[in-house]
């Protein structure tokens, strides 16, 4: 049995952890509320947006828009949605697991990664994958910006040929004890015709002309979809951060419990071995 001081010693050291553990808990709480919060300020300006595409796509000539231009399958493009930390569970680990099979399924000389954030950087270069691009160290202060970069450069290679398809493979926010692992297709964008508003009119006037408007609007459209698959990911890793801080919180003050018990144990051990030698020292003497 250790000794009273290697007890002591161990009960500060799991209450330092714990202090700290406690702490990033309540940290990542206040960063997946902000995470929620814009989350809920992007939905509607997405949502009108696609509205307004799906009343004008079916009217404007498909050769405007490559965006739509669905081609044979030979080079798909991965963007791979990490975290830059760990910590959080096993949120980083099911994301490139999903990812890692998507891959070696299109075959690894077909495929083309971006990588977005430290993990997914690792994990791919660990593994030899061709990485195509890298977006790291900006969760701290993410902003819209940043959507509008990775998109830019994935729409980019898209129109170019250079890709003929493009998946999103990610970490979608249901809520703080849920996340799904999401593998979407970005590009070619989809539309649904049926989805027009009721009040709309097809003698509507439109300045700029119908092919300006949707030309304009694709692309900031394709980046708010880019926006909120970086907001999903940001909030499901606060929530499994969150909730992992909070085991490891929970397992502290058990590991505590345990170890205030075994010192107890030890120091009335202690106690009853020095009382016996007293009674057999007078004993001796008598």
């Amino acid at each position: 049995m250790a000794n009273l001081k290697d007890i002591r010693n161990r009960i500060k050291s799991v209450k330092s952890i714990q202090q700290v553990t406690s702490a990033m808990k309540m940290v990542a709480a206040a960063k997946m509320r902000r995470a929620q919060e814009n989350m809920e300020k992007s939905r509607p300006y997405s949502s009108r947006l696609a509205e307004l595409l799906n009343m004008l796509i079916p009217e404007i000539d498909r050769s405007l828009m490559p965006e739509l231009n669905v081609r044979e399958v030979k080079k798909t493009l991965f963007v791979v949605v990490t975290a830059d930390r760990g910590m959080a569970g096993a949120f980083n680990t099911n994301v490139l697991r999903e990812a890692h099979k998507a891959i070696d399924k299109a075959g690894q000389e077909n495929s083309e990664i971006i990588c977005i954030g430290k993990k997914s950087v690792g994990y791919f270069k660990n593994r030899n994958y061709p990485i195509a691009v890298e977006y790291i160290d900006f969760w701290n202060d993410l902003g819209y910006s940043h959507a509008m970069k990775i998109g830019d450069e994935i729409i980019s290679q898209y129109i170019n040929g250079e890709v003929d398809q493009v998946q999103v493979v990610y970490n979608r926010f249901v809520n703080v004890a849920r996340q799904e692992i999401r593998n979407e297709t970005f590009l070619p964008m989809s539309y649904d015709p049926e989805a027009k508003d009721s009040d709309y009119n097809p003698e509507r006037l439109f300045e700029p002309s119908k092919e300006t408007v949707v030309k304009t609007i694709i692309p900031r459209y394709l980046n708010t979809q880019m926006w909120q698959f970086l907001l999903e990911s940001n909030a499901s890793e606060q929530a499994a951060r969150m909730l992992a801080m909070e085991n490891a919180t929970s397992n502290a003050n058990d590991m505590i419990k345990d170890l205030k018990l075994q010192f107890n144990k030890a120091r009335q051990t202690a106690i009853t071995t020095e009382m016996l030698e007293i009674v057999s020292g007078a004993e001796a003497l008598s």
